[in-house]
Order: C-alpha cells, then structure tokens, then sequence
C-alpha cells in the first residue's frame, strides 16, 4: 500500500481554549479572522476564515468533552500513516502520549509531547 502523499506534513492547526468565543473575538480583531460556528451539539466551536477568500485556516475549539485534556497552545497535526504505531514509539523514544488516540472527523488522532517538552497531535491521512 502507498504511503499518502501528505504523510510528514504539517496540515492543519488548532488551538482549544477554555472561552473560545473570547479567543475568537480576540483573533478576529487582532489577524482579521472571520468565524463560521461550527455545531458540536450542545455548543459551537469555530472555523476561521481568511477575509479575502473565505478560505478557512484554522479552528478555535472549547477545551470541552473530547477536547477536554488538550492543552490551550496552537497544536500542529502532523499527518502519519498509523497514529497507534506512532504513539507507540513516541513513548519508546522517550516522548509522551497527552491524549488519544481517538477518532476525530472519521480520522485517528493523538496528542503526543517530545522529549523536549513541545507539544503535537498526529492524524492519520
């Protein structure tokens, strides 16, 4: 099977915070961000858009639910062709697993911290 062509590459980010409706407002003044809610159920999280194309961004999620244990920092997800082997040797490799792994848009993810303290998620293609 071939790998997808996007495994190793940074392809998306987030960042999930307490208040996300005031971090919104915060990014939509500041950067100049648009937000569509996006429904969670019983509240909403929120795609960013670029003003001049509608092109969305990023997300800025509740730390809510799932979401709960993910730290509040921008978190890169890097793409892996299987997030469980990868979590595996995180831990080997002196790393730590935070959160996951666990589906997230039909996809496996995992929130994973390096041995040097910085903070990741892995996704699967």
């Amino acid at each position: 099977m071939a790998e997808s062509p996007n495994v190793g590459s940074v392809v998306w980010f987030d960042l999930s915070v307490p208040d996300a409706e005031s971090v919104r407002d915060f990014y939509r003044s500041v950067v100049g961000w648009e937000a569509k809610p996006l429904s969670m159920g019983d509240y909403d999280d929120y795609e960013m858009k670029r003003p001049a194309d509608g092109q969305t961004v990023t997300g800025i999620c509740h730390a809510r639910g799932t979401n709960a244990k993910i730290p509040p920092q921008w978190l890169i997800y890097i793409s892996v062709p299987d997030v469980a082997a990868s979590a595996e040797r995180c831990a080997e490799q002196g790393g730590a697993v935070l959160h996951g792994p666990r589906e997230v848009g039909g996809k496996q993810f995992c929130v994973i911290r390096d041995p040097a303290g910085a903070v990741a998620a892995l996704i699967e293609p």
